[in-house]
């Protein structure tokens, strides 16, 4: 105790008169932490998932120095990258100071996802792809699935006309097992030497419409845009965190939030 009393008076010796050291916005650090770090952290530091650390009662310096890690790219990460970008200085010393504050965890404790960004409006339409333009296929490195990107009229038409995509816009993804041979199971191939799509395993989405932002927090938030996973039947998979996929688009803000914004403008609608 003597000695961190020393080394705060040393330090306050040596600042300028009339500087004082601020001390963390609590308010702002809690109202942060319980509404944007809550999604993957959970409000408390208890994470929502195993795959996610748990912040409760680390020390506050040691997650200070990571949130600048993943700041200043020295740390990567596409979610918190995403996340710390957005985080002043103290910002960062208000967020690690309120989880080191927070009770340490007991046994395989879990948070449940914030529930506004573990549910979503987008849904696939019934007769799916109809009004929907193919314009990526990307099989899997072991060549046992594959992924085909659809586009909706509206976002072609935007994405043509080099404008940001507008609500109403759709991209879909379908998540197909490669199509075999029922003799030989052999893998099935197209003219270009890639295997053909088979039987539907899931389908991800993202769609936006006029009003669909307001729930989500603005660290967060892509404008109206909202996203979703199904099952096989078109079935939405509420209870899914969306939080890590709002994080990961929104560096892609300049590109209307979609990665494929190029390939889009590229797609041909009489093919």
């Amino acid at each position: 105790m003597h000695a961190k009393r020393t080394i705060l008076l040393a330090l306050a010796f040596h600042l300028p008169a009339g500087i004082a050291i601020a001390a963390p916005d609590v308010d702002s650090a809690r109202a942060r932490a319980t509404s944007v770090c809550a999604a993957c952290h959970g409000a408390n530091g208890v994470s929502v998932a195993n795959h996610i650390p748990n912040l409760a009662a680390q020390r506050a310096s040691y997650l200070r120095a990571q949130l600048q890690a993943f700041k200043d790219g020295s740390r990567k990460h596409e979610v918190m990258g995403a996340i710390a970008a957005q985080l002043s200085a103290g910002d960062m010393e208000g967020v690690a100071a309120y989880f080191a504050g927070q009770p340490a965890p007991t046994g395989d404790a879990r948070s449940a996802p914030l529930p506004n960004l573990s549910t979503s409006r987008v849904t696939i339409p019934a007769d799916f792809p109809a009004g929907f333009t193919r314009y990526q296929s990307i099989t899997a490195p072991d060549g046992k699935s594959l992924t085909v990107r659809f586009a909706n009229a509206v976002a072609i038409r935007a994405a043509k006309a080099g404008k940001p995509l507008p609500d109403g816009a759709a991209v879909i993804g379908v998540n197909y097992a490669a199509a075999t041979d029922n003799n030989t199971r052999q893998l099935i191939l197209g003219t270009d030497g890639q295997p053909l799509p088979g039987k539907v395993l899931s389908y991800v989405a993202m769609a936006r419409e006029a009003g669909w932002g307001d729930s989500i927090p603005a660290m967060l938030r892509n404008e109206n845009w909202q996203y979703a996973m199904f099952n096989a039947e078109k079935v939405r998979r509420d209870g899914a965190n969306m939080a890590e996929c709002y994080a990961c688009h929104q560096p892609q803000v300049d590109l209307s939030y979609v990665f494929t914004l190029k390939l889009i403008a590229q797609a041909n609608q009489g093919g």
